[in-house]
Parts: structure tokens; sequence; C-alpha cells
């Protein structure tokens, strides 16, 4: 009986120790998005940011919630007279996606796979650069447009610790929705269906 019980506990925490996962995850990284379908031609490739957080609930499940920024897909470069002078107009896209993913995980957690998807909101803005950390101005010419969409995800992460604090992967996420709204840069007033292709290398923090 003794035996039965040490057997027992033997194989229960090896299955703890091989299902033991960090609950909640925050990555930060930087890539670049390519748009498609009716932005090409008025948009172009840029230079991109994202933050995320993930609730994985489960060995195999997270929920996810992020926030992605290109910067200026649209080229513009105007100016805006105000009494600090010419101050700089540039756009901005930003994306918000709220989904979940499935996840892989292999050599005890060393390695992840993942894929998922969502629901995503779209915001491509005009912004003016602030004349000072402390004093901001309004900017009555800046236009914007916007629109929801949804988005599908894949990616891969490697731990850098073996209790898999420290991650770093990449991840790719293809954004498709409608936008509509003012003109931005090429762009007329008018609504499209929007394509982006955007690719990350992320650093991750799970605990």
């Amino acid at each position: 009986m003794m035996r039965t019980l040490i057997l027992f506990s033997l194989c229960a925490a090896s299955v703890a120790a091989q299902s033991r996962y960090t609950r909640h995850n925050f990555t930060a990284g930087m890539g670049a998005g390519l748009p498609r379908g009716d932005l090409s031609g008025y948009f172009g490739s840029s230079f991109g940011m994202k933050v995320g957080y993930g609730d994985r609930f489960h060995q195999f499940f997270q929920a996810d919630a992020g926030f992605d920024t290109l910067f200026g897909a649209a080229g513009v470069r105007d100016y805006l007279n105000s009494d600090w002078g010419a101050l700089r107009i540039k756009d901005y896209q930003f994306f918000v996606p709220l989904g979940g993913r499935a996840i892989l995980p292999l050599a005890r957690e060393r390695l992840l796979f993942y894929g998922g998807g969502g629901a995503a909101y779209l915001r491509y803005q005009e912004r003016v650069r602030q004349p000072s950390n402390y004093y901001r101005i309004d900017c009555p010419v800046c236009r914007s447009r916007d629109g929801w969409g949804y988005y599908g995800l894949l990616g891969a992460s490697v731990a850098l610790d073996r209790h898999g604090t420290f991650r770093l992967g990449f991840a790719t996420r293809v954004y498709r929705g409608h936008t509509a709204g003012e003109q931005l840069g090429q762009l007329g007033a008018l609504r499209t269906r929007d394509l982006w292709v955007q690719t990350f290398g992320e650093f991750g923090v799970g605990f």
C-alpha cells in the first residue's frame, strides 16, 4: 500500500511539473505592417509596435487583448500653423485585437506554438506633434477613419529560463475589416475593405 501511494505521488508530481505554466502573460514587440485589399496603392508598409496581455486560463487556451500601432502608413506629411509655429502632422494606424488562442506546448513548456483569432477595432488617425509635454493643443484639421473587423494569429515562442518567466518569439497577425471616415493621405473619404499583414518579434514576461 505504501509503495502504491509513493508511486501515485511521484506520477502526480510528474504530471504537475509538465503542465505548469504562467497564468498572466505580458508581451511587447516591434515589427512591420503590410497593407492589402482596398488600401493597396494608398498606404505603404511601415514600422510598428505592439503590447499585449494574455490570461492563460488553461494549459492549452488563452484569452488575449492587445494594442498595435503602425507609424505613417498613409504617408501624411502636413503641418498645422499655430502660435508655436508650424507643427508636424503625421498619421498612425491603431489596432485593438480582442480574442483568444489555442496553445501547443512542447518540451515541458520550453517551446510554445499557438494560433487564434477574434474581433478587432481599427482606427487610422492624423495627430499633431505637441509643442510640450506640459501643454497640448487641439488639431482641428486632423482627420481620422475607423471601423471593425477580425483577425487571425499564428506564432511561436521559446523560454529563456527554466521557469518560463521570460520568453522570446514572433507572431504574425492578419487583420480584415471595413473602415470609413475622412480622407487620409491619398485615400478618399469612402468605405474600404482593409487587409493588413503584421509580423512582430516580441519579448514576453509571465507569472
